[in-house]
């Protein structure tokens, strides 16, 4: 469980592919106080500590993951979100993140607004259906409320914070983003679909 509150920005060392598998390493600034089988989120998708190298970490990523996650266009030298998991106790300053990705949205528009960035991101017919104006949804791993939801996409206004301290100062129009729906309205929607 995370919070959607990115804690620092890592940066890819390698991606090695393995069959439909892949060994992700990510230099990660909190490295040294990371166990094996520790969870962390990489722009909002849970992996589990494989191995520890000084400041690398290296993850699995499963078929699966790189099926459904933004994960398999990273490359070595890109910018990725980070976030340990959720301890009890901690304060909850965004919104229940499970680390499970949903879908993969793209970047229409990033414009400037005096000090703010205003973003729009693809969503998916699954993940529209599961956002309302000011709800929360998670891009990338970062806990976002929706200023505008339209009809195939989202609007963010983003803070000069949250710009700076997350991948979204080195994205660009056209990058994919990991898209997590709301956990309480994936939940409503399943029960009201019985």
């Amino acid at each position: 469980m995370f919070t959607g509150l990115v804690e620092a920005l890592g940066r890819v060392v390698s991606k090695e592919t393995l069959g439909e598998q892949a060994k992700l390493c990510v230099e990660i600034p909190f490295a040294g106080e990371l166990a094996l089988g520790d969870s962390v989120a990489i722009n909002g998708c849970c992996l589990t500590v494989a191995e520890l190298k000084s400041r690398e970490v290296v993850f699995d990523v499963l078929a699966q993951t790189l099926r459904i996650t933004s994960l398999g266009a990273l490359q070595a030298g890109s910018v990725v979100n980070l976030e340990r998991a959720l301890r009890v106790g901690d304060r909850l300053g965004g919104h229940f993140v499970q680390g499970h990705v949903d879908a993969v949205g793209r970047i229409l528009a990033l414009e400037k607004n005096g000090q703010d960035l205003i973003v729009e991101v693809s969503l998916t017919p699954e993940i529209h259906g599961l956002c309302v104006d000011k709800g929360s949804i998670a891009i990338s791993g970062i806990s976002l409320t929706i200023a505008e939801l339209r009809s195939t996409s989202a609007v963010f206004w983003i803070t000069p914070h949250t710009f700076t301290h997350t991948c979204l100062a080195t994205a660009k129009v056209g990058d994919p983003v990991n898209l997590e729906g709301d956990m309480l309205a994936k939940h409503v929607a399943r029960l009201m679909a019985r």
